[in-house]
């Protein structure tokens, strides 16, 4: 078993098939629209559907915003160098509501970024920072 998707509601498509794409640097997998039920759904991820985990976006035609509740969390993406992602993000408009720097209470480099439907998006630092060269010495 592995996990496959995970699915936002989202109240417009074409502007979070924007930030995920545009802003996030992931791909287009598919997308379909479902006019009996209203809704498109569209893929959007880092690899293929059989290799890697991906976000199903779904617009359902009649609801232009969501309550994101209390449940929900966040999704987490993991990056080589935290500082240069957050740069690009930013850099792209998108918007860095928690700068770069250690968890609380840990000691992993974390920052935060929000979509345009105000879900988060946990950003972790893989491997160590890139060292600058006057640091090096």
């Amino acid at each position: 078993m592995r996990l496959l998707h995970t699915m936002l509601r989202v109240g417009d498509l074409e502007r979070s098939l924007r930030f995920y794409t545009e802003v996030l640097g992931m791909g287009l997998l598919r997308r379909k629209d479902y006019p009996e039920g209203r809704f498109t759904l569209a893929f959007v991820g880092y690899g293929t559907e059989r290799e890697t985990t991906v976000l199903e976006l779904t617009h359902n035609w009649d609801t232009a915003a969501y309550d994101l509740g209390e449940g929900y969390g966040h999704i987490a993406i993991g990056v080589a160098d935290i500082v240069a992602t957050c740069g690009a993000i930013a850099a792209r408009g998108g918007k860095v509501v928690r700068p770069p720097g250690p968890m609380k209470h840990g000691s992993t480099v974390i920052a935060f970024v929000e979509d345009p439907d105000g879900y988060r998006i946990e950003l972790i630092q893989t491997s160590a920072p890139p060292t600058s060269p006057a640091l090096a010495s």
